[in-house]
């Protein structure tokens, strides 16, 4: 169970701040998990005393990380050492950095035994993330990591021109951070170079799954190479498709799960029954006198996401709608307005907060109840991230009471 406190702004761990956890397994957690990783302690570890590139330790003393979070203590021995993971851990835990570390260390490493500081002109790392948001996201902390190395990367998704991109992968970046669809549109006019690929990682898998990107996912991994592949896989939660999956591409890889697999467990849960009729009323006295600091709302459609945030703008709340229907820039300059405090408040689907990082978001609030169990635990894990704690509400109409108790049962929600 992780305990944590806020980040301040000396932060003791990449991507978030150092904390407690649960030891990973040393166990099978699912029977396709052949071989699992040995008992170790996943205490906080400082980053000077990992055998990391000393270009990546100056990068991590020049943005203040100072210690790994659980995740990062537990995988990135693996990871360096060219070791196949898959790695379970809530959200905010600091996954990310987690693989980028070891990745751009064996980057580098391999660059000195050649000695050699030449564009290599092919890619050498592909990472799969499930949406736009998350890619850029995963690719700022490559370019965060490696601005003094050298070391080129690119974003492909969605939503934008293909030409930079196109071009980019022509010119063989040495990691390319893609959404699935994007990058077989690409594969299509067969300007990407994955023949020489050294690494893949799939990031947030259960997410892709949900997404419906699972076959195009199959279709890219056929195209990397069968031999000499480094293959790590992210998931929050790990339902049983995913598994046979990861166990597909990596029969014999490291199993890490960090706390109870998928449980945010630094948040407080609760749940209100509410009519339809009047979740607006509700929802708006709720942010203006019980809620401090900035709020994300999910709803379950576009449509209900434009329709609640132009409610709550007009009853005096900074709100701002995200959702896949906005263009790129639009989304772009409601997280950035969220991340800076001019709206307070951001309305959006499922789909458009996967990656959405952002520090001290107090509450979640489910405005319709969840679908399934899995996509709860994916909102709800906006908060309580790095060493914060959270809280979540859920607005559930009478009508929805029998959607409400696979997570009550789960969570142990309280209704009032």
């Amino acid at each position: 169970m992780l305990h944590t406190r806020p980040r301040s702004r000396r932060r003791r761990g990449a991507g978030s701040g150092s904390a407690r956890a649960d030891a990973p397994s040393s166990q099978p957690q699912h029977p396709a998990a052949e071989r699992t990783s040995s008992p170790h302690d996943v205490a906080p570890i400082e980053f000077a005393a990992l055998p990391i590139h000393a270009t990546l330790r100056h990068a991590l003393e020049e943005r203040g990380f100072e210690r790994t979070t659980p995740i990062q203590s537990a995988v990135i021995p693996f990871a360096i050492a060219g070791e196949d993971v898959i790695g379970c851990a809530q959200t905010g835990t600091g996954k990310t950095a987690a693989f980028v570390l070891p990745i751009l260390h064996r980057l580098l490493a391999s660059d000195a035994a050649d000695k050699t500081t030449a564009p290599r002109g092919y890619t050498r790392v592909l990472i799969l993330a499930p949406t736009r948001e998350l890619a850029v996201q995963i690719d700022d902390e490559i370019q965060g990591f490696a601005y003094h190395t050298g070391l080129s990367s690119a974003p492909i998704y969605g939503g934008v021109h293909m030409s930079p991109q196109d071009q980019a992968l022509r010119a063989g970046v040495d990691i390319v951070v893609a959404t699935p669809g994007r990058l077989l549109d690409h594969m299509r006019g067969d300007s990407p170079k994955f023949d020489k690929i050294e690494t893949f990682v799939l990031d947030e898998a259960d997410r892709m799954m949900d997404m419906g990107f699972w076959p195009d996912v199959r279709r890219i991994a056929d195209k990397l190479p069968k031999t000499g592949l480094q293959t790590m896989l992210f998931s929050a939660t790990l339902p049983d498709e995913v598994m046979k999956f990861a166990h597909e591409l990596a029969p014999h890889a490291h199993y890490v799960q960090v706390g109870p697999s998928g449980s945010p467990t630094t948040i407080t849960h609760v749940a209100h029954i509410v009519p339809t009729a009047e979740k607006l009323d509700y929802l708006t006295r709720f942010l203006k006198k019980e809620s401090h600091g900035p709020v994300l709302v999910f709803a379950r459609t576009k449509i209900g996401a434009d329709r609640l945030s132009r409610k709550l703008a007009q009853a005096g709340l900074k709100a701002a709608a995200l959702h896949a229907d906005r263009t790129q820039q639009d989304r772009q300059k409601a997280i950035e307005g969220f991340k800076s405090g001019k709206y307070r408040v951001i309305v959006a689907t499922d789909v458009a907060a996967r990656g959405l990082d952002v520090d001290g978001i107090t509450w979640v609030v489910n405005y319709e109840v969840p679908t399934s169990l899995d996509t709860y635990v994916h909102r709800v894990g906006r908060t309580g991230r790095a060493e914060a704690t959270g809280n979540a509400l859920t607005l559930a109409a009478p009508e929805e009471r029998r959607s409400l108790a696979a997570i009550e049962r789960a969570f142990g929600l309280q209704l009032q």
